[in-house]
């Protein structure tokens, strides 16, 4: 994974453009949203100077902020310079377990969403801390390992489902297949699409470009879900984080408004073959980066 570093980040603030965070603050025990939670904004690369200071409301909502982003152009095209900005927050609460969440992604004239879960104090939880690594048209991931884009029975063991059915939930187990070491999260199913989006391609991109990387995402996960192609091989989830598997998930990290409500409208379809009951696993590499004749990618889509 690339490391953190914010000299690119620095330069772009000479050429000043804004994005825009709002921060959602609810209880894990039943998702009762925080009303005047405290939630203190700063930079990675003055982590001890408060940039913004903020308050929930009464339905766990702080108000829409204006932060200091890259120019939008960084991330229309491949570019070595980073696109979006990042900065970590505190996020803490009477009678909570307080949070930190490093490397919020502010991308210029895009709404960030960072949803927080606090654990109640009763609970004995340690504070928690996640770190939202670097998007993966930026950092460093492993490419797509190839497979079949339709799963034969026989590859699959026998599918337990008779019709493509959209989850509720997915299990997201967060590292390769085979390490053990690594948690499995209980995901809603259109969280879970929002998250990947938002990890994969850039909010600033057309609408029918993030339209057509959504259902590309939505169809490969519904393939892994009609086919049960990991618990058929012996595991107890449904889907991976690993890029070289599957799509990049990373906990709690934030999303964007745009992709939220594009998700929202259409996370019922999927992409089919004429005659083929399963959705495609529909693979695609960034383009730029990791080349992939025959499949799409993400830039191209864009371009």
């Amino acid at each position: 994974m690339k490391p953190r570093v914010y000299t690119n980040q620095l330069k772009a603030m000479q050429n000043e453009s804004t994005g825009n965070l709002q921060v959602q603050v609810v209880s894990k025990n039943g998702m009762r949203p925080i009303e005047n939670a405290t939630i203190k904004l700063s930079s990675p690369s003055d982590p001890s100077k408060v940039l913004e200071e903020l308050k929930t409301n009464s339905v766990g909502q702080t108000d829409i902020i204006d932060l200091k982003a890259p120019p939008v152009e960084y991330s229309l095209a491949p570019s070595t310079e980073q696109p979006y900005s990042e900065y970590d927050v505190e996020i803490s609460a009477p009678d909570f377990e307080p949070i930190t969440i490093n490397g919020i992604e502010i991308l210029a004239g895009q709404i960030a969403l960072q949803n927080a879960s606090l654990i109640p104090l009763s609970d004995k939880a340690e504070p928690g801390s996640y770190v939202i690594g670097p998007h993966t048209l930026f950092g460093d991931y492993p490419p797509k390992i190839a497979e079949a884009e339709i799963k034969p029975p026989k590859d699959t063991g026998e599918i337990v489902l008779d019709k493509v059915v959209v989850p509720e939930y997915v299990i997201v187990h967060d590292g390769p297949p085979t390490d053990k070491t690594a948690q499995n999260y209980y995901v809603k199913y259109k969280d879970y699409i929002k998250n990947v989006a938002s990890s994969e391609i850039y909010s600033t991109w057309p609408q029918s470009t993030i339209e057509a990387n959504i259902y590309a995402i939505m169809s490969f996960t519904l393939n892994r879900v009609f086919t049960e192609w990991y618990r058929n091989k012996g595991y107890n989830f449904t889907i991976t984080s690993s890029t070289a598997f599957d799509h990049k998930w990373i906990p709690n990290r934030n999303i964007f408004e745009n992709i939220s409500v594009t998700v929202d409208t259409i996370f019922t379809s999927y992409l089919s073959r004429p005659n083929v009951k399963q959705p495609i696993l529909t693979q695609y590499c960034d383009g730029n980066r990791v080349q992939c004749p025959n499949w799409m990618t993400k830039w191209r889509m864009h371009m």
